[in-house]
């Protein structure tokens, strides 16, 4: 199905077209269904986390395609919107599109990351894209929810084990973490903002650790809070949160980082609660001093490759992806636990495991056929600051202003693990191209959609290709 082209009149003879380029007006059915198509795409990658940079260029490669040069992109964390003009004398064509609904989906991000992927490579037209996209759209998850509470227990049973917790803390955690996303799943079906969930969530670990302290069960009550303070932190957004910042789409990183705010809070809410709860019944062990450190590093990469399978698997992702995010989590893990043990700042191990994860990620996705940001997302889940977390909290608990540097250090933490996965990516794309051709330019990260955005905009014969 050929796209409605623009009629280039004359160019210049450095290769640039001159102002009397235009484009002839298409059918305005077709336009409109372009349009209703790259916002629908949009839509589908900014709930499920993608950053603006990966929207903007994804949406502008599918309108290029179909034919509608130069239109203008506006993406905002609620909204997304397309303005087209054929002509200056003509008014504009716009399209706009609330996002409403958010759930991280790998399953749908990368079935859409491939649809693009076919529609640009015109393996498939535009009526056929719609049409997929429709099916996404309205196909519900392969996997049961009794297999997505399984998942959520392994993950908290693994990073209690990352942490060295033994198998009775580890049951315990596992238990804790199926609780946590029976509640949350029920919350969300009462249409109860995030912050409640997540405040529940924090309360239920830490009430199941006093719980544990109160009757002497033989379990550190501390794995099982930090779990779940991992477990409530996993899949928050920091990554495109950061993204957008980085690429200069300042209100959306905004919101984002806001809405990561109000969610951290919610969860130390909620365990600040239970701790409290455990204090005025005389179980003061959670909160005088935590036994939670980090397992010897073959062990701690073992259990972070285990959490970062498992809670990819919790978000959909596709089953051939389970194993490389598995390979690519231990290696980081790893890294991360060997430099830890220098006695650094935390923040350092953090950010050098996360620029691994960029580097590694990228080419990893390449090969079999996944976004970057399934890989990226779920490989750092095992380096959450849940420990820098608790420990300021406990801190705090006892009124011991320490607790406050512990926040910051696990907000510095934070900082690093999300612009150390930007900074990988950052290099990793570049070198790609490299083994392909020489570039004379670093490009920005794609953490999802096509690596090269098409705009329309003329280009001369003599820039680098």
């Amino acid at each position: 199905m050929a796209p409605a082209l623009g009629s280039r009149i004359a160019h210049r003879q450095d290769g640039t077209v001159t102002d009397h380029d235009a484009e002839t007006p298409g059918d305005p059915t077709r336009d409109d269904a372009v349009l209703d198509l790259a916002l629908r795409v949009g839509e589908m990658l900014l709930s499920n986390g993608a950053g603006a940079a990966d929207v903007v260029a994804t949406m502008s490669s599918i309108t290029h395609h179909e034919g509608l040069r130069q239109a203008q992109m506006d993406v905002t964390f609620t909204a997304l919107s397309i303005s087209h003009q054929y002509r200056p004398d003509e008014p504009s064509r716009t399209a706009t599109r609330h996002v409403t609904h958010r759930e991280t989906d790998f399953d749908d991000l990368t079935r859409v990351d491939l649809l693009v992927a076919d529609l640009l490579a015109g393996q498939i037209d535009l009526d056929q894209a719609r049409g997929r996209l429709a099916q996404i759209a309205s196909t519900g998850h392969r996997s049961p929810r009794w297999a997505i509470t399984v998942s959520w227990a392994v993950t908290g049973a693994a990073i209690a084990v990352l942490l060295g917790g033994r198998p009775a803390g580890a049951a315990v955690a596992a238990v804790s973490a199926a609780i946590i996303e029976i509640l949350q799943r029920r919350l969300v079906r009462l249409r109860l903002p995030a912050f409640y969930g997540q405040a529940v969530g924090g309360f239920v670990a830490s009430l199941i650790a006093v719980g544990c302290e109160a009757v002497d069960v033989p379990v550190d009550g501390s794995f099982v809070v930090i779990s779940g303070i991992v477990m409530l932190l996993a899949g928050l957004g920091l990554i495109g949160a950061f993204q957008d910042a980085l690429t200069g789409f300042y209100v959306t990183a905004n919101a984002r980082i806001l809405e990561v705010l109000i969610a951290t809070v919610g969860i130390i809410a909620g365990v600040g609660g239970g701790l409290t709860i455990g204090h005025q019944f005389g179980v003061d062990s959670l909160t005088s001093v935590t036994n939670a450190s980090l397992a010897d590093p073959p062990i701690a990469a073992a259990a972070g490759a285990v959490t970062a399978a498992a809670f990819a698997f919790s978000a959909y992702a596709p089953g051939r992806s389970l194993l490389p995010v598995a390979l690519v989590a231990g290696v980081a893990t790893f890294v991360y636990v060997i430099i830890a043990r220098e006695e650094v700042t935390p923040a350092w191990p953090a950010a050098v495991s996360a620029v691994l994860i960029g580097l590694v990620g990228y080419g990893v996705a390449q090969r079999i056929g996944v976004p970057p940001l399934v890989i990226v997302v779920a490989a750092i889940v095992p380096l959450l600051p849940g420990l820098s977390i608790y420990r300021g909290l406990t801190l705090l608990a006892d009124d011991n202003l320490l607790g406050l540097i512990a926040m910051i250090t696990a907000l510095a933490s934070a900082i690093a693990l999300s612009s150390g996965v930007i900074l990988g990516e950052y290099v990793a794309q570049p070198l790609r191209r490299e083994a392909r051709r020489l570039e004379q330019r670093l490009a920005g990260p794609r953490l999802v959609g096509p690596l090269r955005a098409r705009t329309g905009r003329s280009r001369r014969k003599d820039s680098p290709e």
